[in-house]
């Protein structure tokens, strides 16, 4: 069932000819395109966007596979790596403050903890963990839940300490000397919660809260800690574990811990929004820190540009726009701003899909972000 919204309404000829016909006006460029979102595969997918003058919504798909339930207005999903962003901008807003360094090593901040198999804390800096030209193995194929259904079964309330998830990294060498590659990896932004542990005295979740969630107003934005369940509006998450064999199964219910500081907040496509509208529209960050996150580099495994906690993607219109796509477990999102963060987009879906939903995903966030308003 594919559930419409924000369809242009039909505009009665206002003629005193009683046989003129009625012309509907064209459906919402949105819409339409969150609908080839949801014929790719996808059970459910919403979409946000925001510029001075105009906000659109599209929604399409069902909040849980084999009912007629509609996707929930402003539901809450978890937003996975789009969460780097909002690690990276504490970190940036620290640095800003003089409390820390981008070119502070890891040693400085966390002794001892980086070390073994080749891996050296005292070579990495925190502008390569924000950057992910650390090398350090990323953490993620170590988690069982996030692998197999078997193993999302048998650990999805499993609780990790942020010790313990780079523990298991340790356990293997690095990709490469630190700063002579790009290579993607959860353990970085680990690190750099760790970091901001350490430099505040506070948890990275409540600088978060404190930073970014409360000055923004962020009212459905949450940091759920080991909490496994979604509060309120939500559709459910499903994740196909690479098999290839259908939707999958629901994997709504996860204890995130395994993702602090890189992938665990829980969002709305219109939190997200403002959140990189604030973000690019200079209101998080005084402009050198800014201009550190949006001065990127190649990341060819993404076939995008890559700053501290934020990609450069190209538009088809020309220019590019800034964003981040994240993904754990049934939910997989893109959201980003205009350079300027006055044009904003949010496209999430609720199962994991193929290259087809990416693809249509990507071409959304393209289209919208292109689009001009009279």
């Amino acid at each position: 069932m594919v559930v419409l919204t924000g369809l242009a309404t039909v505009v009665l000829a206002a003629s005193t000819v009683p046989a003129a016909a009625a012309k509907p006006r064209p459906a919402d460029p949105l819409q339409r395109q969150v609908e080839v979102i949801h014929e790719t595969g996808a059970v459910g997918v919403h979409a946000e966007v925001t510029s001075p003058d105009a906000h659109d919504t599209g929604y399409a798909g069902t909040a849980a596979m084999n009912t007629g339930q509609p996707m929930p207005r402003e539901g809450r999903f978890r937003i996975g790596s789009a969460t780097k962003t909002f690690t990276a901008t504490v970190v940036l807003q620290l640095v800003g403050e003089g409390r820390m360094s981008l070119e502070d090593t890891v040693e400085q901040w966390l002794p001892g903890v980086v070390r073994g198999n080749g891996n050296d804390g005292s070579q990495i800096t925190v502008r390569q963990l924000l950057q992910h030209t650390s090398g350090i193995f990323d953490v993620g194929p170590e988690i069982p839940a996030l692998q197999s259904a078997d193993g999302y079964r048998a650990e999805r309330f499993r609780t990790y300490t942020p010790q313990e998830l780079v523990g298991l990294a340790m356990r293997h060498p690095p990709k490469f000397s630190p700063g002579t590659d790009w290579s993607y990896s959860n353990t970085n932004y680990i690190l750099a919660a760790m970091i901001t542990h350490k430099a505040t005295g506070r948890s990275w979740a409540q600088e978060v809260k404190d930073r970014i969630i409360r000055p923004l107003g962020l009212r459905d934005t949450s940091t759920p800690g080991v909490f496994p369940s979604i509060l309120g509006p939500h559709a459910q998450g499903y994740a196909a574990f690479g098999t290839r064999t259908g939707t999958g199964i629901d994997v709504t219910v996860l204890n995130s811990s395994m993702a602090v500081g890189s992938g665990s907040i829980i969002s709305t496509a219109h939190d997200l929004n403002r959140f990189y509208g604030a973000l690019l529209g200079g209101r998080l960050l005084a402009p050198a820190q800014l201009d550190e996150m949006m001065t990127t580099m190649p990341a060819p495994e993404l076939g995008v540009r890559y700053g501290l906690g934020i990609a450069e993607i190209p538009l088809p219109c020309g220019g590019s726009y800034f964003g981040h796509r994240g993904e754990l477990l049934g939910y997989v999102t893109w959201g980003g701003a205009t350079r300027d963060g006055a044009r904003t987009a949010v496209v999430y879906v609720t199962s994991d899909g193929g290259q087809g939903t990416q693809e249509a995903m990507m071409t959304l966030m393209g289209q919208e972000l292109c689009r001009t308003r009279s």
